[in-house]
């Protein structure tokens, strides 16, 4: 394979790393302490559903690039429609002849959204979207769902989690959190601060389905009391349905928020929703402007064709079916042998079938050493896996493949366990929480 940096001799590929990157990578969920100490210390190419190491090993991907590629690695109507677009430039002084339209195939595709401003991350997606909110009511509160893991990067968010260092008390306290599946908790801080909340941001779903009328009951809280409703379906956008929960659950937000699998991987996302919040961000004349998304390469030609591509072929293949079909079949078997392996209470699959939560647990509890050998294991045997996000695809072949890993790998640790060795059995630390106050 050619390489595309020029390396002389063989590089330490994690010395290398966290020597010149904060973190050692240039997303947290990459790092070191999400993975087991034998993972690889970095990859060089993906195809299908597969990833090769740099000193020349092969796994099966479960992650696909923190679930951003639903498709496939290196997808071929994707790739060649970039490469063919790149010919005629990557970035315009004039908007191209591929913004507009994308926008309006993208909204189309929605079916329920007026305008869309794209972007190159999550965090600018969702932080653009609360700024529209706060601007459209004139209220300064942002209420977000305290059990989701992420929703951006920006000082709104981190200050509300158990790492805000470097985020001003002031800004920590203009969030606050409910709960997911609980009105209650959401009227309780309705009460708590009358007409000071300016939105409620949630994933309509993550490792399950909300209750029946959680989403309906936000949606009449929110009419009710002039609260803008965000949808975050960065995740399961593209996975869930083509049009994430919205469409699945029959719930229309304000606003929603897309990502990951937008792009197959390349860099885009988007915030859409109502033109009434949406154009608060327009330049038209007499209107008090709202600084809303500025970026360069926003609306970058490849990103953009690669997200157009993406998008023609969730339009005329069955990608969504598939993946949760692939999901379903994997929980089912996933299950029944770690049942067989006297497994059951401690490692399962659960939640939704097109991105089954991969729970390892001890006496009910999340186990991350346990959860660490389980890595360790499996990459032993050729899968990465901290977690399990079906693409296109996977098939048949992949689907034997990871379940024979684990029929291998399952004596490993129930012995451990039954020894009392979990720790002892790692070939390095365990993984550790992203969101941690001390490292």
């Amino acid at each position: 394979m050619k390489k595309i940096f020029h390396i002389t001799g063989r590089e330490d590929w994690r010395k290398l790393r966290n020597d010149k990157i904060p973190g050692g990578a240039h997303t947290y969920s990459k790092g070191d302490d999400q993975f087991s100490a034998n993972s690889p210390a970095a990859l060089v190419r993906g195809e299908g559903a597969w990833t090769w190491s740099d000193d020349g090993r092969k796994f099966l991907d479960m992650a696909m690039g923190l679930r951003s590629v639903g498709l496939g690695h290196c997808y071929k109507p994707v790739v060649s429609a970039v490469a063919k677009a790149l010919t005629m430039g990557s970035n315009l002084s004039r908007p191209s002849i591929y913004e507009a339209k994308f926008a309006e195939n993208f909204l189309k595709a929605l079916g329920w959204a007026d305008m869309v401003k794209l972007c190159k991350n999550g965090s600018t997606a969702t932080s653009a979207a609360i700024k529209l909110a706060r601007a459209y009511t004139d209220r300064p509160l942002v209420a977000r769902c305290a059990q989701q893991p992420f929703f951006s990067y920006d000082d709104w968010f981190i200050g509300s989690t158990v790492c805000p260092r470097g985020v001003p008390r002031q800004i920590s306290e203009l969030t606050v959190q409910f709960n997911y599946d609980d009105l209650a908790s959401v009227d309780a801080l309705i009460a708590k601060h009358p007409k000071q909340i300016a939105c409620l941001i949630l994933e309509p779903a993550t490792d399950r389905d909300p209750s029946p009328g959680f989403l309906k009951g936000l949606r009449e809280r929110c009419d009710k009391h002039g609260i803008v409703l965000i949808f975050d379906e960065m995740v399961i956008g593209f996975r869930l349905a083509l049009g994430g929960g919205t469409q699945y659950y029959g719930v229309t937000p304000d606003l929603a928020t897309f990502g990951k699998a937008m792009g197959n991987g390349f860099a885009m996302a988007a915030v859409a929703g109502k033109r009434a919040i949406m154009e608060l961000g327009d330049i038209k004349d007499g209107r008090t402007k709202v600084f809303l998304v500025s970026t360069t390469h926003g609306a970058e030609i490849g990103g953009i064709v690669a997200s157009q591509a993406a998008l023609n072929v969730y339009q005329t293949k069955p990608v969504i079916e598939t993946i949760t079909s692939f999901g379903a079949k994997l929980k089912k078997e996933f299950n029944a042998l770690s049942e067989s392996r006297g497994l059951g209470n401690d490692i399962r699959l659960l939640g939704l079938d097109c991105m089954p939560a991969l729970t390892i647990t001890t006496n009910g509890q999340p186990d991350p050493v346990l959860r660490t050998l389980f890595q360790q294991e499996m990459i032993k045997r050729g899968v990465l896996i901290p977690y399990t996000a079906p693409c296109f695809s996977h098939g048949k072949r992949e689907l034997a493949f990871l379940l024979k890993a684990f029929d291998s790998v399952a004596p490993v640790l129930r012995r451990a366990l039954d020894e009392n060795r979990v720790r002892e059995t790692l070939v390095g630390p365990a993984v550790k929480p992203v969101f941690r106050t001390v490292n």
